[in-house]
């Protein structure tokens, strides 16, 4: 499986292979490590085993343009869909490289690690082409100086990448909450909702592991990083770009299509 979908992102991340089709491998993806976690969790808990392991992971963001808080911002969001707490290191406003370290199931980090390069990849291609366009298009209304278009653009960016950061954590988060309400109704009706065995009590065991996974790795986090300070909100807001990087959100090609209404994790900072 996991070889299935280092292929599939190895063909989405082809610089020769369309917009759609880039979309639709990353999609492909994330369906298959979403159902390998929950299959994991499903059979660990019927053969009666400990729950999967937790870890952490330390994975880099660029700061190129200026926007790397934002990007840390989405990145956050969709980690902690997976169920993933996340802190971040030399978050400032600077060119600079960042760390944003998770702290995760082992399953939840190895599928970040796959499909966070590649769902990065689109929601960088889709901002830089919506802030252009926004630029061509607010070019046309009067006559703005230089600066002040680059200074739209780079509001325009940054919105973008934040709002397509949440509507992708939630479209991950309810598509997971779906295969786990499916489970569940397979057991029910493979066990016809009885014995001690059956389906049911699998799929029950799966829940728990999984709503206890959120304890463990929230224990986890607290213990590395019991002092952190709440990273300070960029001033700089544009309403539409955040109403379009929510819309591209919602509508990349992921596999997991359904309206959610869920909120997003803050991102923190690690204290001095």
């Amino acid at each position: 499986m996991v070889e299935r979908v280092r292929g599939l992102l190895r063909m989405a991340e082809d610089p020769a292979v369309t917009d759609a089709e880039s979309q639709a491998f990353t999609a492909k993806a994330a369906e298959l490590m979403t159902r390998h976690a929950i299959a994991e969790a499903e059979a660990r808990a019927e053969r009666g085993e400990a729950p999967d392991a937790i870890n952490r992971m330390d994975y880099t963001v660029t700061g190129v343009g200026g926007h790397g808080k934002a990007r840390v911002r989405a990145l956050a969001d969709i980690a902690a869909a997976y169920g993933c707490q996340s802190a971040v290191r030399g978050n400032n406003a600077t060119n600079a490289d960042r760390t944003i370290i998770l702290v995760g199931t082992v399953d939840a980090l190895e599928a970040l690690r796959m499909l966070l390069p590649s769902i990065s990849m689109q929601m960088e291609a889709s901002a830089r082409f919506m802030s252009s366009t926004h630029v061509s298009d607010i070019r046309e209304l009067r006559n703005y100086t230089r600066s002040e278009l680059e200074t739209e653009r780079k509001r325009y960016y940054r919105s973008f990448v934040r709002a397509y950061g949440q509507a992708v954590a939630e479209r991950i988060r309810d598509f997971r909450a779906r295969l786990q309400e499916a489970a569940a109704q397979k057991g029910a009706e493979g066990s016809g909702g009885t014995g001690e065995n059956g389906g049911l009590e699998s799929s029950r065991g799966a829940e728990l592991v999984l709503r206890d996974d959120v304890h463990r790795v929230s224990e986890e986090f607290q213990r590395q990083f019991p002092q952190l300070r709440k990273h300070r909100p960029e001033r700089t807001h544009s309403a539409a770009g955040y109403r379009a990087g929510y819309r591209r959100g919602r509508e990349a090609e992921l596999g997991l299509g359904a309206s959610v209404n869920a909120g997003g994790m803050s991102t923190l900072t690690e204290g001095e």
